[in-house]
């Protein structure tokens, strides 16, 4: 099984440490657009073309499976890149409405959804949970945690107060998507705002939920092929992917 890992960025690399720590996959290709991050103040149309930009980037490998890690592009561009790719394309968005509904189980739950301006607008988490029972939903764009962990910046005064600017009207739900998967880096801080008082759920752990449910699995396979590409300056990716996935 060969998959393909798209992202705006680096966030992309928080699914990918979820693959590797199920073994899913002999290899893994990610492909992060550095260079036109973040994806989260654009249009839908731009959004759509960067993401078939990003299926053709693809087709220069035999790909079993494409991820979509991007919640971006999930919520905006799926059912675009599905058209033009020859392979199947999942999104962390429909995975993410999957682990809320197998995770939390009274439908009554005070769930927060973060993710940028573009995943919140689009309310496609706020329509696949209603379908699962759940209304009570708030929402929060918080587009700055992108820089922020593009900059390596996981704790700390600016984290702090940015959690303060986001979030001083919110008391702590009982769980909390992460809606970007650049924000899985900051969950123990942000756990620890909310004095550990919420459930956390992020796309790594969701689509590997997802990904056992629609497809069967019948190898492990301990040590993948790893390639990163970036539409900007790779070897910063490189190098921040050893750093993250211990590789």
């Amino acid at each position: 099984m060969k998959v393909g890992v798209f992202d705006s960025g680096i966030g992309g690399l928080t699914v990918v440490k979820s693959l590797l720590e199920h073994q899913l996959f002999s290899e893994i290709i990610y492909f992060g657009d550095t260079a036109r991050v973040p994806y989260g103040i654009k249009d839908k149309a731009t959004i759509i073309r960067y993401g078939i930009e990003a299926i053709e980037f693809f087709k220069n490998f035999d790909l079993d499976l494409i991820i979509v890690a991007c919640n971006t592009v999930s919520a905006h561009a799926l059912d675009e890149m599905r058209e033009v790719s020859s392979c199947p394309v999942i999104g962390v968005v429909e995975a993410g409405i999957l682990a809320t509904d197998n995770t939390l189980k009274d439908k009554n739950a005070n769930i927060l959804i973060l993710g940028t301006k573009a995943t919140i607008n689009s309310k496609a988490y706020e329509i696949g949970l209603h379908v699962k029972g759940f209304y009570n939903l708030q929402t929060k764009a918080t587009g700055l945690f992108v820089p922020i962990v593009e900059e390596e910046i996981y704790e700390g005064e600016v984290l702090e107060a940015t959690f303060r600017h986001y979030f001083k009207t919110i008391t702590a739900p009982d769980a909390i998507i992460l809606g970007c998967t650049h924000f899985p880096l900051i969950s123990e801080a942000l756990q620890n705002y909310f004095n550990k008082k919420s459930l956390l759920i992020h796309s790594g752990d969701a689509i590997v939920e997802y990904l056992k449910k629609e497809f069967d699995f019948k190898k492990r396979y301990e040590k993948p092929k790893l390639e990163f590409f970036a539409s900007e300056n790779p070897e910063s990716l490189r190098n921040i992917a050893k750093k993250w996935l211990v590789i």
